[in-house]
């Protein structure tokens, strides 16, 4: 009687750890995103300091960098100078770059860009994420490159340097 017991233990748990194996074999980065090629999603989305909402509809004809980002994101560090400076480099270009505040409140966002020693380019807030949602996010940090016709050129996930 217990070997039955036994056989139909393993013979449920057998698919069970097969399928979590699978998974594990899986790089989440290597999931396409269905975004480049198509128009970005647009949107109005009031500075971090409160005074401007960016539209990027109002930004067609130049090229676009958004960088969705957190506080509490470890890897945003990393990318976080390299950022600011492409910012300062590419701007005469005609090249406006965003970071995104990603699922964090506005006061830890100043207080981690007056830590990091400030940035070149305009946080805005992502109020309630939905722009996240529209941009299917996968997790922070993610880049997005959007092109002079608004289209999604390019998505970077994780850090971008």
């Amino acid at each position: 009687m217990n070997w039955r017991r036994s056989a139909w233990g393993l013979g449920l748990s057998i698919p069970f750890v097969a399928l979590l194996a699978y998974g594990m074999t899986n790089d989440p980065r290597s999931i396409p995103s269905p975004l480049p090629g198509k128009p970005a999603p647009d949107f109005a989305l009031q500075t971090l300091e409160g005074r401007d909402t960016v539209r990027l509809s109002d930004l067609r004809g130049d090229v676009v960098v958004i960088n969705f980002w957190a506080s509490w994101c470890m890897e945003c560090r990393v990318e976080h100078a390299d950022l600011s400076m492409a910012a300062t480099m590419l701007r005469e270009k005609g090249v406006h770059f965003f970071g995104l505040l990603y699922n964090d409140t506005p006061a830890n966002g100043r207080a981690w860009i007056r830590e990091m020693g400030g940035q070149s380019y305009p946080a805005l807030i992502d109020q309630g994420s939905r722009t996240a949602i529209d941009y299917g996010l996968y997790g922070v940090p993610e880049t997005f490159i959007i092109d002079r016709n608004g289209v999604v050129a390019h998505k970077q996930i994780g850090p971008i340097t």
